[in-house]
């Protein structure tokens, strides 16, 4: 019998360099894009065939019209994790109301590509917690935003990160990517 190769699944986000994915009103106006940030995240994308996101992740990518960008994702599915949404209408788009660490579990064990955990700190926090995420991939940018929603919150237990690759683009932002160094554990 042939052995499906696990798939990866990466907590990707933008953040500020004092760690928020959004400022304290929601607002993303501070986030950098360069040329060079949609080739990395071009190139990334042909890698996963698989988004992760939260309610309100998702709440604010649909909220963006074509689903915050999954259109150009095109084959893409999207599971939105959330225990108070009904249901959710959205092509190619699934709600998942069961454990999240479970679910990921089971969904790197199919077969397929990479597997995105899109931007929502809680989300992100409850897979490093669960011991499903392999990766954490950072897009930093040079702002000190002093509060709004956190990268991480406490995952109830200390996760060791190895450096894989970082490097600056246009803007001063750095991209860094970590292994998680004892997932699964």
């Amino acid at each position: 019998m042939e052995e499906v190769p696990v798939r990866t699944v990466t907590y990707g986000a933008a953040c500020s360099l004092d760690g928020y994915i959004t400022a304290a009103d929601g607002g993303i106006d501070w986030l950098h894009f360069s040329k060079e940030a949609q080739a990395a995240m071009g190139a990334y994308w042909k890698t996963v065939d698989t988004i992760l996101m939260g309610r309100r992740t998702w709440e604010f990518a649909a909220s963006q019209g074509a689903g915050g960008g999954m259109k150009e994702a095109g084959g893409m599915t999207t599971y939105v994790f959330s225990r108070t949404l009904p249901s959710i209408d959205w092509p190619g788009v699934r709600l998942v109301s069961s454990d999240a660490g479970a679910f990921v579990r089971e969904l790197k064990a199919q077969p397929g590509r990479g597997i995105c955990v899109m931007g929502g700190g809680e989300l992100g926090t409850a897979l490093l917690a669960a011991g499903v995420v392999d990766e954490v991939g950072l897009n930093i940018h040079p702002v000190l935003l002093g509060s709004g929603t956190p990268l991480f919150r406490d995952p109830g237990h200390r996760v060791a990160l190895e450096l894989r690759e970082n490097r600056t683009i246009d803007g001063g932002c750095v991209l860094a990517t970590y292994r998680v160094r004892n997932a699964g554990a």
